[in-house]
């Protein structure tokens, strides 16, 4: 891999999401070799993905160069590649471009969306978990656009317009909010041809009320606002199969759309090699104790959402959002550092900040303990809490102008097809 040979010991982090680059930050120069390894060679803020898929925003706006973040540090590298296996015995990783030795190792691989074993939903539907998907959704709705106004019947004209979004999570009500905005806003300008009446969204949840996270006054103002956007709103209802064209559920629903879109959750992205005892099946992530070492190995950690530590106040381990994997790569940075000097090192407290989630123009909810409100107040606190989340000055900047530009003139104007999805 061409990394040099040094006297510092050698930390190798596996991932550039929330977790990864803020360990990487943290102990930059700091009597540490830092090594990161990412299959993209940019950090994607996923939070904001939703808005790449309805035309919101341009990619470039919500991704930045890794190597860009340790450009400054001289003892911090960057390689691009996958890693194909973990040799503990030898702290060695066997990756796509070579072999490197660690002393320690620390796995921030995030997760994958989960089809729960349905292969004809993973072939068929569209998942949402980084750039390039995003940009195939967004290309597969406008193309469903163009062919909807060509279209010689008024079935095939609708199952164009039909967008199906599964899961009623942040991802999904976000997702359903701002197609809905395309309808109500744009397609009625872009494609006078068409009537707006005939796109339709619906939003399946399997539980009994959207955003299940969050709280019961969250999820009613959510759901009152989406249908005031005009989405369709099925709770209660799991989708058991599609083949393309016909959505399929546990209910009496039926649904006929060329779009299905999977925000029905995740799971882990473990990387192979480590022993069966340190992975939770069901939610393929590692266990970890409170100072995120992985269950029977003290120099490989792990952290964010590969990470599961049970405590008293989270007995099935952290959500899988932001927050835990900031904080959690924050302090096993300087964790590592005591480490290396042979200090005791500090357990990890997760301190729950809130969550929240946007719907559309001037709506949103927020749980801020004790606080839970929604609407304006709501909305403005999400873009401000988003905004300044975003990694580089430079994307602040275009996200913020993006904004303030949709908001004035109700336009969305990243909607070009660059490149073609087929299905």
């Amino acid at each position: 891999m061409n990394i040099p040979q040094s006297n510092l010991p050698r930390v190798v982090i596996i991932g550039g999401g929330f977790a990864g680059i803020n360990l990487a930050k943290t102990i930059a120069n700091k009597n540490l070799q830092v090594v990161l390894i990412d299959k993209h060679n940019y950090h994607t803020f996923q939070p904001l993905l939703y808005q790449v898929s309805s035309s919101g925003l341009e990619p470039d706006s919500i991704a930045y160069p890794l190597r860009k973040i340790i450009k400054k540090h001289k003892t911090s590298f960057f390689r691009l590649a996958e890693v194909n296996e973990i040799q503990p015995e030898q702290k060695n990783i066997k990756t796509s471009i070579g072999d490197l030795t660690y002393d320690y190792l620390v796995l921030a691989t995030g997760t994958k969306t989960n089809f729960f074993g349905n292969t004809d939903i993973e072939k068929n539907s569209m998942p949402m978990k980084s750039v390039p998907q995003a940009l195939n959704i967004r290309s597969l709705i406008l193309q469903n656009f163009e062919k909807a106004a060509i279209a010689n019947t008024k079935e095939e004209r609708e199952a164009y317009l039909n967008f199906v979004i599964v899961g009623g999570g942040p991802t999904g009500v976000e997702l359903a909010g701002a197609i809905a905005e395309l309808k109500n806003n744009i397609l009625p300008r872009d494609y006078h041809d068409l009537n707006a009446n005939d796109m339709h969204i619906h939003l399946l949840e399997g539980s009994t009320r959207v955003l299940p996270p969050m709280s019961e006054h969250a999820s009613k103002k959510a759901e009152k606002f989406l249908k005031a956007l005009g989405v369709n709103v099925h709770c209660n209802t799991q989708v058991t199969d599609y083949d393309g064209l016909v959505v399929s559920t546990n209910t009496d629903l039926k649904l006929q759309s060329e779009t299905l879109i999977w925000a029905a959750g995740v799971t882990g992205a473990p990387v192979g090699g480590l022993n069966a005892s340190a992975l939770v099946d069901r939610a393929n992530r590692y266990k970890v104790n409170e100072f995120n070492q992985v269950e029977g190995y003290d120099n490989i950690f792990a952290i964010g959402d590969i990470a599961l530590m049970t405590s008293e106040d989270y007995p099935k381990g952290h959500p899988q959002v932001a927050q835990p994997a900031i904080q959690q790569g924050k302090l096993l940075g300087k964790n590592l550092l005591k480490l290396a000097q042979k200090q005791p090192m500090k357990p990890f407290k997760y301190f729950d900040k809130g969550s929240m989630a946007t719907i559309g123009r001037n709506k949103a909810v927020v749980d801020l303990k004790p606080y839970k409100f929604g609407g304006f107040f709501a909305w403005f606190i999400w873009m401000f809490v988003h905004l300044m989340s975003l990694v580089g000055f430079r994307n602040r900047v275009i996200v913020f102008f993006n904004w303030t530009y949709n908001y004035i003139n109700f336009d969305k104007a990243a909607r070009l097809i660059i490149r073609p999805y087929k299905k």
